[in-house]
């Protein structure tokens, strides 16, 4: 599996967290997350999936809390590995990122998500923005290739 970002660190213990990323293209336009805290970061939305969920559940979950935006069609793409520290959490995580390309379909409301930002803008936009190597990675793949 692809790996973005720093190598694991010997000695270093860390807790295996998987997740699921969404791109989500709309006509032109491309729906991404702005995390305002602990780190002022644009993101793919998403988040992890938690031990009795699947991919697409947790998909569904974490995008409606990160954007407040329902989605339709999720599309497994990929995934990549990504050791990082997690200041919400207080450990160090080995991120297993599994990417999916979706619909966003409707906004039931704002961003559950405190410090969160539903943002619209377009995939060669979001390639500049974006925090994460392997977002970009998939963003360049899925978004800016024709699909």
């Amino acid at each position: 599996m692809r790996r973005f970002g720093s190598q694991r660190q010997f000695g270093r213990k860390y807790v295996l967290r998987p997740g699921a990323y969404a791109i989500l293209i709309a006509g032109r336009d491309m729906l991404i997350t702005h995390q305002a805290e602990p780190f002022d970061e644009f993101q793919l939305p998403g988040g992890g999936i938690e031990p009795d969920e699947r991919g697409p559940v947790a998909l569904h979950r974490e995008v409606l809390e990160e954007t407040g935006w329902k989605i339709t069609k999720p599309r497994h793409l990929g995934a990549y590995r990504r050791f990082t520290y997690m200041p919400d959490y207080q450990i160090w995580a080995e991120k297993i990122c599994h990417i999916y390309a979706a619909r966003p379909t409707r906004q039931i409301g704002p961003p559950q998500e405190p410090g969160h930002s539903a943002i619209w803008t377009n995939p060669k936009a979001a390639l500049r923005l974006l925090y994460n190597d392997g977002d970009r990675y998939f963003v360049r793949r899925y978004a800016l290739s024709g699909r």
